[in-house]
């Protein structure tokens, strides 16, 4: 998998992922302010974009890698049931 993916690429995208669920956290845990449901809901709205983009850059990877080996390899069924496999998890994601 690793050789699939742009690690530095996911891992800045989750390190950002990560701030923004603090921040989520620390909107409903805060004593001093109140925040608005709908602010709270647009956050989580962002998380879930940003989650699914770092879906799409795997998945692209995937692709771009793993299926084009797998086919070059003399693969086809194998690969193309594990790009299947992919494409329904992937879009289980929303």
């Amino acid at each position: 998998m690793k050789r699939c993916i742009d690690s530095e690429k996911v891992l800045a995208r989750l390190g950002k992922i990560e701030g923004q669920v603090r921040g989520i956290k620390n909107m409903i845990s805060c004593d001093t302010k109140e925040f608005p449901c709908d602010e709270i809901l647009i956050q989580i709205g962002a998380v879930n974009s940003a989650l699914y983009k770092v879906g799409q850059i795997i998945l692209e990877g995937h692709l771009r890698s793993c299926v084009v080996d797998g086919i070059k390899a003399g693969d086809e069924e194998k690969t193309m049931q594990k790009l299947s496999v992919a494409l329904d998890r992937f879009s289980r994601i929303r």
